[in-house]
């Protein structure tokens, strides 16, 4: 339990690891480095570095080191781990001076800023041999909009399921009733249980901060326009989007305090039997049961709620190499290795995250599943929608962004503001930021 909840904390900070600054752009020193393919004899040394998993994956990753070097004779590996307090200025930094070291471990959101800064080797061109054993939603995470490559190897991956409380369920009058599949399901379903509630349940806590943008890209919603130069979500169906939001609040389908709150709070709330449906992560369902057995009890589990075509949503962490790497040959031949897929299926049985690989999927720890158990359940659905999942909180999505344009929503929903007015002043001001 201690590693499940070490790690849950460590996959949702990671999942929301936003730079507050980017780098300078034109030619600085973090930028330089050649596109050419990376050549050279697998000997050497190079550096790691992870973000938060130190101590709890101490033997996994030293183990994976310890296997590599047996592999390629002559070769050493240096681990280091960041924490996350201080990690995006330590990289930023080191970026700009060129002394990142040689394999960074990064998800797209921070990569990104740092991949248009031209920092990272293209992996197009450097790992085309492996480009196909990875789920295409996550090789595609470390593209860059309007320019050619992908710059990471995929590495761990989370998404969501939906939970649901089947005792709440029961006392809405819905016994034995499936849980939404589309955020039209869920939206109605949310007012009706909350009506049977009357305030002592809810059927669905918003968490405005980390669903409103991946519920708009469900829904249809175009984000960006096609270069990602500029927000384009003041849409009909976004507008329709906050107006039934809005209907449910003012129906008191909505706790009032739960307007401003995250996903901490709606964890805290289903595991208080206040909430009946929970979207969130599989590991979460562990901290349920130990925070609330009675209520992991009554837990169903369900596909996480999808887009009409299917699409789910997903976090991505990957491998990076930057250019200015002394050793690139032994560096990119260590990020494949971690990669690969025999590395990730032994990562994942250890703690509760998802294979970037696809033969990993396939394998009989995510196919071949108790049916009586929830959380070998959750394991197996998470497994089957990520062939259809992608990445769908764009990197410009940032903590300023976030907080501009939710501050505009909630207006909306509370009634303050014009939901079509909300949208409007939102992408408004959030292109001014983008153009930045």
């Amino acid at each position: 339990m201690r590693r499940t909840r070490a790690f849950a904390a460590a996959a949702v900070a990671a999942a929301f690891f936003l730079s507050g600054c980017g780098l300078s752009s034109g030619d600085d020193a973090g930028a330089g480095g050649s596109n050419d393919p990376i050549n050279g004899e697998v000997k050497g040394d190079i550096t790691f570095a992870t973000l938060a998993l130190k101590p709890t994956f101490d033997d996994y990753i030293n183990g994976l080191i310890e296997k590599f070097e047996a592999q390629h004779p002559g070769t050493n590996v240096t681990w280091v781990d960041l924490p996350f307090q201080g990690a995006q200025e330590k990289i930023t930094n080191d970026a700009q001076a060129g002394t990142l070291p040689d394999v960074v471990n990064l998800n797209p959101n921070f990569a990104q800023k740092l991949e248009k800064q031209g920092v990272f080797v293209d992996m197009e061109t450097n790992a085309a041999d492996v480009k196909d054993s990875f789920v295409p939603g996550a090789w595609d995470a470390f593209k860059v909009p309007g320019q050619a490559g992908s710059y990471g190897l995929p590495w761990y991956l989370t998404s969501e399921i939906t939970m649901y409380n089947k005792d709440l369920f029961a006392q809405a009058g819905m016994p034995g009733a499936a849980p939404p599949k589309t955020i039209d399901e869920l939206l109605t379903q949310a007012e009706k249980i909350s009506t049977a509630g009357k305030g002592r349940f809810y059927g669905w806590h918003p968490a405005l901060e980390n669903t409103f943008v991946p519920n708009l890209a469900k829904l249809g919603v175009p984000l960006l326009n096609d270069d990602a130069s500029k927000w384009t979500f003041n849409t009909p169906e976004a507008v329709q989007y906050v107006t039934r939001l809005r209907d449910l609040y003012a129906s008191k389908a909505i706790a009032p305090d739960w307007l401003t709150q995250d996903h901490a709070k709606e964890t805290e709330a289903y595991s208080a039997g206040r909430v009946a449906l929970f979207p969130s992560g599989p590991n979460f369902l562990k901290v349920v049961g130990q925070n609330a057995p009675a209520v992991a009890k009554a837990t169903g589990v369900a596909p996480q709620i999808a887009s009409a075509d299917g699409t789910t949503n997903m976090s991505v962490m990957g491998l990076l190499v930057p250019k200015k790497s002394k050793n690139p040959a032994t560096a990119l031949e260590f990020a494949k290795f971690v990669s690969n897929a025999e590395n990730q299926l032994a990562f994942a049985k250890i703690v509760t995250i998802l294979p970037s690989t696809s033969d990993s999927l396939k394998d009989p720890y995510f196919t071949q599943v108790d049916a009586a158990d929830p959380t070998a359940q959750a394991r197996r659905i998470s497994a089957e929608q990520i062939a259809k999942a992608q990445n769908l909180t764009p990197v410009q999505w940032d903590d300023r962004t976030k907080a501009l344009v939710i501050g505009k929503v909630q207006l909306a929903v509370k009634g303050d503001l014009d939901p079509k007015a909300a949208l409007d002043q939102a992408v408004d001001e959030a292109n001014k930021l983008l153009a930045r």
